[in-house]
């Protein structure tokens, strides 16, 4: 009987230790992609792929306010510039990927003080350089860091940040900008406080209506 409550013990500090070591988001991600593979595998059609961040990941409508579009969403909550990039090969499928839109680099500026815009603007180039290496002429567009009455005091980074990712995809090939910023701001410049959550940074039905009419410019038929 103690050998067996040792051996239960070992395996338990074994599981403990594999799921220490794992990077974060790992999980998550793994389904995302065992998802993303039964569709690729099921359906030849050609789909659009959302990346990013709780942005996308809340935006539970998604695919019914974007009728016209076959969408996958392999977005996950949280998630920076560099955790999009670790996982690239996880969430890119190579195949039946018509276009890529990205919203991501809030997390980067809340998650660290010392990040700057000019360095989310480099992380973007970093993701951008790989996914052309991954899928070549695929469009890739970026939805502007979005203004959140939670994360006012983020604004200035995120407007340099923006500008900066901005002018770099003017210089690319294949690739869309989607200001979505300007668009949540009201006339004396402060952010509208009536399209979040309780929360004050993730976006209700009145925020993704914003949203919606100004990505569907920016997607590939």
């Amino acid at each position: 009987m103690k050998r067996k409550f040792f051996i239960s013990g070992l395996f338990l500090l074994l599981v403990l230790f594999v799921q220490a070591q794992q990077p974060p988001f790992y999980n998550e991600v793994q389904k995302l992609k065992q998802h993303t593979d039964s569709i690729v595998k099921a359906d030849g059609g050609k789909n659009i792929l959302f990346i990013g961040s709780s942005s996308f990941t809340l935006w539970h409508s998604m695919q019914a306010d974007l009728p016209e579009y076959k969408i996958i969403n392999n977005a996950f909550g949280g998630s920076t510039l560099l955790d999009v990039i670790r996982y690239i090969d996880d969430i890119i499928p190579v195949k039946n990927t018509k276009q890529i839109v990205i919203y991501c680099g809030e997390n980067d500026l809340a998650a660290d003080s010392t990040v700057t815009g000019e360095i989310v603007a480099q992380r973007f180039e970093q993701l951008f350089h790989l996914l052309r290496k991954k899928v070549k002429n695929v469009p890739i567009v970026y939805v502007s860091m979005k203004p959140s009455p939670s994360r006012v005091h983020l604004m200035e980074k995120m407007e340099t940040g923006n500008r900066l990712i901005s002018y770099f995809l003017k210089k690319e090939k294949y690739r869309g900008y989607v200001n979505v910023y300007n668009k949540m701001l009201k006339e004396d410049g402060t952010v509208m406080d009536d399209i979040f959550l309780q929360d004050r940074l993730h976006m209700n039905k009145a925020g993704y209506a914003i949203w919606i009419p100004l990505i569907k410019k920016a997607l590939v038929n």
